[in-house]
Order: C-alpha cells, then sequence, then structure tokens
C-alpha cells in the first residue's frame, strides 16, 4: 500500500513569521498538535504544541514570539508514492510521530501520523512502527536544540 491511499491530505500550514500566539490558536481551531510550516509553497520546518511550551515559554519568549524561533528547521518527510512499510520502519528508526509527505515536486500534498498507522495495524510493519515510535529518544528530542 503507498502512503498516499492512507495520509491525511487537509494539512493545515502555518508560516515562519506567524507568531506563537497565531500558531497555537491555528492549533486550537483545528484541534492538532503540529503545523508544517510554509515559505513560499515550500515545507521549512514543522512547529509542535510542545515547541510553543519548552522552546518558546520555558525560555521566556512570548505570544509574539515567531513560529521560527522555536520551530525544527530539520523537517522529515517522506513521498506520497512510497510503501507503507517503508515509511513506518523509517517512523520508528527516527522516532516521530508524524511526516509531512510531499509530491513529487516536492510540495507539501499531505500529513502521515501515528493514528494513520494504527489506522491500518493488519500490516505487521505499522505495528512494529507503533511501538518503534512510542521508545524515548531520537533526534527530535525538546532537549538536542532547535
Amino acid at each position: 500500500m503507498k502512503i498516499a491511499e492512507l495520509m491525511t491530505r487537509d494539512v493545515h500550514l502555518t508560516n515562519p513569521e506567524c507568531t506563537l500566539l497565531e500558531a497555537a490558536q491555528q492549533m486550537a481551531s483545528i484541534d492538532a498538535g503540529s503545523l508544517p510550516v510554509g515559505d513560499n509553497d515550500r515545507l521549512v520546518g514543522m512547529v509542535t504544541d510542545r515547541d510553543i511550551a519548552v522552546r518558546g515559554v520555558a525560555r521566556g519568549l512570548g505570544p509574539n514570539a515567531r513560529v521560527s524561533e522555536v520551530m525544527s528547521a530539520d523537517v522529515k518527510y517522506c513521498f506520497e508514492d512510497e510503501d507503507v512499510g517503508e515509511i513506518a520502519r523509517n517512523m520508528a528508526a527516527i522516532k516521530v510521530q508524524r511526516l509531512p509527505v510531499l509530491n513529487s515536486d516536492k510540495r507539501l500534498v499531505g500529513i502521515v501520523t501515528l493514528g494513520d498507522l494504527a489506522r491500518h495495524a493488519d500490516d505487521p510493519t505499522a505495528g512494529a512502527a507503533v511501538s518503534g515510535i512510542k521508545e524515548p529518544g531520537g533526534p527530535h528530542n525538546q532537549t538536542s536544540g532547535t
């Protein structure tokens, strides 16, 4: 199965110049814990509610600080025509719960989440990914910097 068959297509973007307040309000309105960050139709980062709390508020940044100050710029992503099993193994290896999905022109077309994989848990590789992702650590933890 290809990742395009199970990814979420309705993805909301924020901009690196948006404020943390605007990003948090956008997350609240769509009931999401993360937003891809785009600049001129290109993916340049990801920001999570945890980034806002730990990299922002905990460091004394206020609601008018910019998303670019707290986002992760090292974005891992996949392509829509990649195999679900391959993506699941990769997500487990790099310990991420969501991956932006790009088309062949490197334009954002969706996002695949741990929940998307769990809904297809009849695939044994998806189940393995779920347990691998939930192990502590990985390069995108909050103490590894931005």
